[in-house]
């Protein structure tokens, strides 16, 4: 399942090419799973609108859309790239957002409309610049939603913007497994078992260790461990694993930083000690005997 890295690059990437952007049409598919709003919700929520911009909030990209005071709807004459977007801010406001889970295989991609449609697409959304958003996803655990009226927000903190004290107030006394709370999303909100996994061997803590027994110090190299573990995935663009791809269809890099999540049997890149797999609440969890205690 693509996690926090991942999904920001594919939002910054989307950001970069479609803001201001408008959309002329919506096409869905005709399977249900990946609709958490109605078909036809999204298609009036999206169809007319401009893309304001487009962000990560948890594990959800979110696409701002604003209404153009000046029309409601696109005209052919507006195949145009909308870079003068930014001049228009007193004639658009933003409105509402379109949501998109990507789930375990889910792919967010802009493309020509030229381009092959892939088998397992699920929506296309045609811009007036003569690109197309895509979303594809094989396994359909992806979902796509609208919002109007209020603010699209994650159950739990920001692992980017936590301050310590925060971070700190949130894990401390817990009974359950570090490894669990690191992926519980009420707590911290983008944090899966990839970065779990290498936030926990760079902080020195086994991933069953009870979140009651870590002290302060360990808690706090683990605060700076999970934000260094995904800034730099972030600045590889992810780890590429299974079918994920940034908005351009690029593959990530991070996985070839990887210091334990799926090198199981293979000898630490510290201690050469073996990396130990086990399982915890039904997830892999990788780590090294030596070096995490």
């Amino acid at each position: 399942m693509p996690e926090l890295p991942e999904v920001e690059t594919i939002a910054r990437g989307l950001a970069s090419r479609v803001t201001g952007d408008l959309i002329e049409s919506v096409w869905l598919g005709s399977k249900p799973e990946p609709l958490k709003s109605p078909a036809a919700a999204i298609v009036d929520t999206l169809e007319g609108k401009r893309i304001a911009g487009v962000r990560r909030v948890g594990k959800h990209i979110v696409v701002d859309l604003a209404t153009d005071r000046r029309r409601s709807r696109p005209s052919r004459s507006s195949r145009k790239r909308h870079s003068a977007f930014v001049d228009q801010g007193r004639s658009t406001q933003t409105e509402s957002q379109w949501i998109v889970h990507l789930g375990m295989t889910g792919q967010f991609v802009v493309c020509s409309a030229a381009a092959e449609i892939a088998k397992h697409t699920h929506a296309i959304v045609k811009l007036a610049s003569g690109r197309e958003l895509r979303f594809v996803d094989p396994r359909r655990f992806g979902r796509l939603s609208v919002s109007a009226g209020r603010e699209f927000a994650a159950a739990g903190s920001e692992p980017l913007e936590v301050v310590l004290e925060r971070f700190l107030d949130l894990f401390r006394g817990r009974k359950t497994p570090i490894k669990s709370a690191l992926l519980n999303q009420r707590l911290l909100s983008g944090v899966g078992n990839i970065y779990a996994d290498e936030s926990l061997f760079r902080a020195g803590i086994r991933p069953r260790r009870r979140v009651a027994s870590l002290s302060r110090d360990q808690l706090r190299r683990l605060y700076r461990s999970v934000q260094q573990v995904l800034n730099e995935a972030i600045s590889l663009g992810g780890s590429s694993i299974s079918d994920y791809v940034g908005a351009d269809g690029a593959e990530g890099f991070f996985q070839l930083q990887h210091r334990v999540y799926g090198r199981e049997g293979e000898p630490c890149l510290v201690c050469r000690t073996p990396v130990k797999r086990v399982v915890i609440a039904g997830r892999s969890s990788h780590y090294c005997p030596k070096c995490q205690k």
